[in-house]
């Protein structure tokens, strides 16, 4: 008997936050089925409409962006961009007719999802954070099904519709046995270095950037390696202090496509503490320090922290401290190798390693 012929639509994007679980859920199910035929939409003008092509699939971008808390003109012309996007998203799925709808959040997954509801596709979200963004709340009760990856999400969505799953991660981030020597030679590092790894997220972070910034010469004059992910407003500071110093001892980029080999690569990780870091960090099996972004939704990110230190599974430097005790914390990691151990299985004890697989059983129960 021939396999039935899969069409999905997955919407939403904004940051690598929400992007790299939407690739992780589509790779999965290519995986299983892999005559599936997926289509992404995302927000013209985002990130998503570089990474998902990047990644092998096609998008369509909406016209549809997120409301300021000032006025401006993005906001004026809000009304007739979530029209406008929902129109197009009516046209896109009666074109593409497609079994299910995933969005992960994001501005697009809103015109995208609500038109699938009315018109009565199958349709599921995932939300990535303990704190609910705003474009899913407003979905939870249209979907069919809320994949979560926290047990606190009932007071944001309704009970009978959230599965714990855990937060889909890029499968060849769980797959790093083997990649150190290919991570070396990939960031051109002396292997005989312990390595640091700096990640702010997608979009990079000012706090992360400024502090490694001021450290870059006690970190070579530690014998440390650095591969360093600024974002791209930050990059060029950070590439012409990164001149000064050897270039097989620190590394600066906007953004890392290869984060397996990143992670291979790396002994201690400095990352801010988004959902999706946290969960790849676990899966990583990486002894971590997290600095928690202040600017977002009631704390969300130290309460993900929190998750981890409570364990003793990472080391937590609060934003406001990281100019002073960021890289004298990170130091003290570097020549602890004992402390690092504890932290490495600590957290890998927090994985969730099938959680992507379990999201897409989920998408096609619902087929």
């Amino acid at each position: 008997m021939p396999e039935k012929q899969y069409r999905f639509i997955i919407s939403g994007g904004g940051t690598g936050g929400h992007i790299y679980p939407a690739v992780a859920i589509a790779n999965e199910i290519k995986r299983l089925h892999p005559s599936a035929e997926i289509l992404f939409v995302g927000a013209q003008g985002r990130m998503e409409m570089t990474r998902v092509p990047e990644a092998g699939y096609k998008i369509i971008g909406l016209w549809i962006s997120g409301l300021q808390r000032r006025l401006t003109v993005d906001n004026l012309s809000f009304p007739l961009k979530v029209i406008s996007s929902i129109r197009k998203a009516y046209k896109i799925i009666k074109d593409f007719k497609p079994d299910a709808v995933v969005g992960v959040g994001g501005y697009a997954s809103g015109p995208l999802l609500y038109a699938a509801a009315k018109m009565e596709i199958p349709s599921l979200i995932q939300e990535q954070n303990s704190h609910a963004g705003i474009t899913n709340k407003l979905l939870a009760n249209k979907v069919d099904k809320v994949c979560v990856a926290y047990d606190s999400m009932y007071k944001y969505f309704p009970s009978a519709k959230i599965v714990l799953t855990g937060n889909p991660v890029r499968r060849d981030i769980a797959e790093l046995e083997g990649k150190r020597t290919e991570a070396m030679q990939f960031f051109g590092l002396n292997p005989d270095r312990l390595t640091f790894l700096v990640i702010g997220g997608s979009l990079g972070a000012r706090t992360l950037n400024q502090s490694t910034q001021l450290a870059l010469q006690k970190i070579q004059e530690a014998g440390y390696n650095l591969i360093w992910q600024t974002g791209k407003a930050f990059f060029l500071t950070a590439e012409e202090s990164a001149r000064n110093y050897p270039a097989d001892q620190v590394r600066a980029y906007d953004f890392i496509k290869r984060m397996d080999l990143a992670y291979a690569a790396a002994d201690v990780v400095i990352s801010r503490a988004g959902a999706l870091s946290i969960s790849e960090l676990c899966l990583a099996k990486k002894p971590s320090i997290l600095v928690p972004s202040p600017n977002v939704a009631e704390d969300h990110q130290t309460k993900n922290a929190m998750a981890l230190v409570q364990k003793d599974a990472a080391v937590l430097v609060k934003d406001f401290e990281a100019s002073q005790k960021l890289w004298d914390a990170a130091f003290a990691l570097g020549k602890d190798p004992a402390r690092q151990q504890t932290l490495r299985e600590n957290i890998a004890q927090l994985a969730k390693p099938h959680a992507t697989e379990a999201i897409v059983q989920e998408l096609l129960k619902l087929t």
